[in-house]
């Protein structure tokens, strides 16, 4: 199988990570079952069908708002998807302009279709019909980065061949939510109309994301990302809505099954994902997607919530939150999120979590209905406006943060004391939407970032190509990392954490970074742990490291958003709007200090001048040592200023 025919690497690196076939969907589960258990198409009702009912379903206001939305996108124009737009990609590595219009196509579509289904006055109809008919005209359901796995290569679409990304899946699950929810006005206006819809699904989905061996989303042999979740949770829904041969409906939807399972396989047994709080909305929150899809077509009969690895998965986001719409941001991911409260609530109730139940309704009346990803997902934005009444009527438990948590799979550390917060990782550098960054860290106070990860920057045709560790976000030198002779870590799996003990007792993570760098950094080990001090409300970075050599030059680099004062020898203090002032102490005899801002000059910087808030300067303290030797150690430690 040729490398173009991998569509999952367009996404994220392919993580090598070990594998266990749990497969708890097709033990449980085969064929036979399946077939057995599953509702038929015309019995199946898993949302309201008439404005009455859905009237009694919702609460007024999200009815109003509905509605409200639907009008908005009745009135917006039907903007052209032309050839040289897709060319964008590679004739300038911009992937914005497209996907802003083939997005707003799909989310347009479905608020329209919400709002005539709630009204049913008809009048959004005709918009419906427009959406569908230009969504069905279109050479390529997917975005021109993905066109690169079919086999003429990244520029236009080859229409002959049929290839299935995120985009095709979820174009192929609004069509067949419309189709469920308003298919009987689209027939008064023709019957053609759902005939079409099921057509372009079935040559652009059904038949082609069965080919064998055709997708790295799909492969046995290695751990999936959000890919896999993300696909197959929308095959589930365009499936079950759209295939009326219930032979095949039940044979692809066992498929799905079968597929999600890869999913679940490459998990740790603690349920953590290398790919952060932000995507795991992708990813576990797509496994919910598709388990509360398989409960409901089969009247509560197909059903793993039992299982303790959903559990450990589900409890993963909860787990990396910090305060207020803060999250650990390892990797590419963003530091602020609006969580899906109103699906975090549901998921918890399935799981029995109660954590998970309070986190997501503190979620829903701190955030409101959320549309998460830029609101792709949308059986998820269905089943939300069916749950604002139960969350609504819930009495107001306050939610409380986890005191730390330890994932020995991808190896994260999360704690916090009265003031304090710190995250680390081990782990490597081939991880899931990878940065070279083993041995980062990230310092919050008070619930605000002191030390940060800087995140991700916009993605461009540079994100997920040999030019990806070009960019600056991910390079170890712009983490909270050492330079050690003028080299920063590498990629790959071999450029890895070893050695790493993470000690609960005295909340510490220790590792040796030595590997993750290449070998002409010069060597032998550098040990670096990082502990939370409750008792003197101290977070310490202690390194001692042996290098072959006399370096260079040795530097330790950490990000910061603070203003940043650095007049008194032996400490620099970070004062923040926000946050109390913090002191970092080192010794002022062994390092010099001086700051620089990054600069943010290209396409690919963009998303950082909004991400952390607007106006926002990241800020790197390098700390330089005057006279480098090659065996030593030394310790930084921040605590608040008093």
């Amino acid at each position: 199988m040729k490398p173009y025919l991998l569509l999952f690497l367009l996404s994220s690196l392919l993580s090598t990570a070990q594998v266990v076939p749990r497969n708890l969907l097709q033990k449980n589960y085969p064929l036979e079952t399946v077939q057995h258990l599953l509702i038929p198409l015309d019995q199946w009702t898993p949302y309201p069908k008439t404005p009455e009912t859905w009237q009694k379903a919702i609460t007024d206001s999200v009815r109003t708002g509905l509605i409200q939305r639907g009008e908005v996108a009745a009135a917006k124009p039907l903007l052209p998807l032309t050839a040289t737009l897709t060319l964008e990609y590679v004739r300038t590595a911009n992937r914005t302009h497209y996907e802003e219009i083939t997005f707003n196509r799909r989310h347009d579509l479905l608020d329209l279709t919400m709002a005539e289904a709630v009204e049913g006055k008809g009048r959004f109809t005709d918009a419906i019909v427009n959406m569908v008919w230009a969504i069905c005209e279109e050479s390529y359901w997917g975005i021109p980065a993905h066109i690169g796995t079919q086999k003429a290569g990244s520029g236009l679409p080859d229409v002959e061949e049929r290839t299935v990304d995120l985009f095709a899946a979820e174009t192929a699950a609004v069509l067949a939510l419309t189709d469920y929810l308003v298919g009987g006005q689209l027939d008064k206006v023709s019957p053609l109309i759902r005939k079409r819809i099921y057509h372009e699904t079935n040559i652009r989905l059904f038949e082609p994301i069965q080919v064998p061996n055709r997708y790295g989303y799909l492969r046995k042999d290695v751990k999936a990302n959000n890919w896999n979740s993300w696909i197959m949770s929308n095959w589930m829904t365009a499936t079950l809505f759209l295939e009326r041969n219930e032979q095949r409906r039940a044979q692809m939807l066992h498929a799905a099954m079968s597929g999600l399972d890869l999913y679940l396989n490459g998990l740790g047994e603690d349920g953590g994902t290398d790919e952060g709080p932000m995507y795991w909305f992708a990813a576990g929150g797509c496994v919910f997607d598709a388990l509360e899809t398989l409960e409901s077509a089969s009247g509560g009969k197909i059903n793993i919530y039992d299982q303790p690895i959903i559990r450990n998965m589900a409890s993963y986001v909860y787990k990396m939150h910090i305060a207020n719409a803060y999250f650990v941001d390892f990797a590419d991911a963003d530091p602020m999120l609006r969580p899906d409260g109103l699906m975090l609530y549901r998921f918890g109730e399935k799981i029995k979590d109660d954590t998970l139940k309070q986190f997501g309704a503190w979620g829903f009346r701190t955030f409101g209905i959320t549309r998460v990803i830029n609101s792709f997902q949308r059986q998820r934005q269905v089943w939300n406006v069916l749950t604002v009444k139960a969350v609504q009527e819930i009495p107001n438990a306050p939610f409380t943060n986890v005191p730390e948590v330890w994932f020995p799979d991808v190896q994260v550390m999360a704690a916090r004391s009265k003031t304090l917060f710190v995250a680390t990782h081990a782990g490597h550098n081939a991880e899931s939407h990878n940065h070279n960054d083993v041995g980062d860290f990230i310092v919050y106070a008070k619930g605000e970032p002191v030390i940060i990860d800087a995140g991700r920057g916009t993605y461009t045709a540079n994100t997920f190509s040999g030019r990806r560790y070009k960019l600056w976000f991910t390079q170890s030198q712009y983490h909270n990392l050492p330079i050690i002779n003028g080299y920063g870590q590498k990629d790959g799996l071999a450029y890895t954490a070893k050695n790493v003990t993470y000690r609960k007792n005295e909340t510490s993570l220790k590792m040796d970074l030595a590997a993750a760098y290449p070998k002409e950094a010069g060597l032998r080990n550098w040990w670096r742990t990082v502990q939370l001090n409750r008792k003197k409300e101290t977070v310490e970075i202690r390194e001692e490291y042996e290098l072959e050599k006399t370096p260079q030059n040795l530097t330790q680099v950490f990000l910061t958003l603070s203003q940043v004062r650095t007049e008194t020898p032996g400490t620099v203090t970070f004062e923040g709007p926000n946050h109390p002032p913090v002191k970092l102490s080192y010794d002022a005899k062994r390092w010099k200090v001086r700051t620089e801002p990054v600069a943010l000059g290209t396409p690919d910087d963009e998303a950082f001048k909004t991400s952390w808030g607007t106006g926002k300067t990241i800020q790197r303290v390098l700390f330089e040592q005057m006279n480098p030797v090659p065996k030593g150690k030394h310790r930084f430690v921040f605590s608040l200023a008093n």
